[in-house]
Order: C-alpha cells, then sequence, then structure tokens
C-alpha cells in the first residue's frame, strides 16, 4: 500500500531545484564549509551525522517511520522533499550516498561519470519501509570505506552537481556530509512534527 501524501498541497516537481537567492547562497555557504574543513574534518562530521540519524531513527516503530509529515521547507532543500517520512528520507540518503560513492571511486581513477547528476533522480519511493535503515547505515559504511581507500581526494577530475558545478572528489566527499546534515534536520522536523 502506498503511503500516501499527508495533505492535498501542490509542491513544486522533483529536480525544481531553489528559488534563486536561495541557491547562491547555498553555493556561498558550501564554498565556505570546503574551504574551512579539512578531510579529516568533513569524515567525522559525516560520521557523526550517520550516528545521530540512526539514533532518531531507533526511536521509530514501523508506523512511525512510515508516516510522512509535510514539514515547512528547510533551506537548501527542494520543495518536493517537504512531505517524506522517516524511511524516505533515509532511503533517499542511501541512493544519494550510493551515487556519490560511485562518483569519487570514478574521479579518483580519472574517468568523469557519463551520467548527468540530478535531483530528481534520487527520490525515494513513498513505500520505503524499515529496511530503509540497516540499508542506510550500510551504505554509510561504504562510502566511508571507499573514501578512506582513497589516497588523495583532490582529483584533476571534476563531476559537474547540478546546484554546485564541478567538483573534485573532495568536493563531493564534502557535498555528501553537507548533505546528510541537512536531511538529518529534516528528520528532527519530521519527529517534531508528529507531536505538534
Amino acid at each position: 500500500m502506498t503511503n500516501a501524501p499527508t495533505a492535498a498541497v501542490k509542491l513544486a516537481p522533483p529536480g525544481a531545484g531553489l528559488p534563486k537567492p536561495e541557491l547562491f547562497f547555498a553555493r556561498l555557504l558550501f564554498g565556505w564549509f570546503r574551504r574551512t574543513r579539512s578531510r579529516a574534518d568533513v569524515a567525522a562530521l559525516f560520521e557523526e551525522e550517520q550516528r545521530r540519524i540512526l539514533e532518531l531513527a531507533a526511536a521509530c516503530d514501523t508506523g512511525k517511520g512510515a508516516r510522512r509529515v509535510l514539514i515547512e521547507r528547510l533551506p537548501g532543500m527542494e520543495d518536493s522533499s517537504r512531505d517524506w517520512s522517516v524511511f524516505m528520507t533515509l532511503e533517499h540518503l542511501r541512493i544519494v550516498n550510493e551515487v556519490v560513492r560511485e562518483s569519487i571511486r570514478s574521479l579518483a581513477a580519472g574517468t568523469v561519470p557519463a551520467r548527468v547528476a540530478s535531483t530528481a533522480a534520487v527520490k525515494p519511493s513513498p513505500d520505503s519501509g524499515a529496511a530503509a535503515v540497516s540499508t542506510f547505515a550500510e551504505g554509510c559504511d561504504r562510502f566511508r570505506e571507499t573514501v578512506a581507500a582513497i589516497p588523495d581526494l583532490r582529483t584533476a577530475a571534476r563531476y559537474p552537481h547540478p546546484w554546485f558545478g564541478p567538483l573534485d572528489a573532495a568536493g563531493w566527499h564534502a557535498m555528501a556530509a553537507f548533505h546528510l546534515r541537512l536531511h538529518r534536520k529534516q528528520v528532527e522536523a519530521i519527529l517534531a512534527g508528529m507531536n505538534a
């Protein structure tokens, strides 16, 4: 059974992006983040956000984790993503982390991925269930293992992010941690919305 949207609210289509002023600010913020964080800082942030997300998900039984909650759009998040469940959010993170992991591995080998990076292509299924918790955790572990095995993430090859432009492997690594932090805030908002 499909987990129906929580309200008859017209959301922007997947891949619509951010409002232009917000995108400008997001680019500045991400650029600052990249300039001020070392590789070790980024790895530590990724691991910390993984831990925090799993702690939040552990508080969800099957019904609570699958319940979609319409939240206010968070800065940096597409409008189409604000009517998700906790399990949908973790499924989205698993999908993104796997795409980024493969991109980092390709860039480290000197190859630019052939596919165009797309925010619309990484949306979760409305039917995402409790298995999303373990697959998210396993995917994060694979991501960290892949990155740790690459001696230098400052690659000559660059792969364009749809919002942040061409990124080397270090940029994609930073984006993954930045992205986890955003969606950890989303999980917190979903859980708070259940208690409102």
